[in-house]
């Protein structure tokens, strides 16, 4: 009886066994907290220190994305009611479509996104009335959902 090797290689969605690529259920972490996404004249009021903070500078504007209860003072427009989930992992640069897939199959389903994507991975915001739905919907397309 001769010894056998067993290879597993796991790459974002895809797990390689003995050789055969075979898809693995992309995770969908949510989070219960509620976002706000703001456009402020300076970053002076913005508190860096929370767990969520994401700021978006251009020739135009300056927009923070944080949560509600952290609204930097005086903004100088905010819309709140956001709810958000990540799509759970590092993803690698080389990786096509993973964004593009999501938003389509929430498009599909009338369920508008704000996507910020990181150095990581992508956070997905959408109105808290539509992300219990949005959360279904990515189940029933074969994602799974964590807590």
């Amino acid at each position: 009886m001769g010894n056998t090797a067993t290879v597993i290689l796991i790459i974002k969605g895809y797990i390689k066994f003995n050789h055969m690529w075979r898809s693995k259920k992309m995770e969908i972490k949510k989070y219960s907290y509620d976002f706000t996404v703001c456009k402020v004249k300076n970053l002076e009021k913005v508190d860096m220190s929370q767990e969520f903070c994401f700021i978006g500078k251009t020739d135009e504007e300056l927009s923070v994305v944080c949560l509600t209860e952290f609204v930097p003072e005086k903004t100088m427009e905010r819309e709140d009611g956001w709810k958000a989930f990540r799509i759970q992992g590092v993803l690698d640069f080389s990786l096509i479509g993973i964004l593009s897939k999501i938003s389509t199959i929430l498009a599909e389903n009338k369920i508008g996104i704000f996507a910020i994507s990181t150095y990581n991975t992508d956070y997905i915001l959408t109105k808290a009335d539509k992300y219990e739905t949005a959360l279904k919907v990515l189940e029933e397309a074969g994602y799974e959902i964590v807590l």
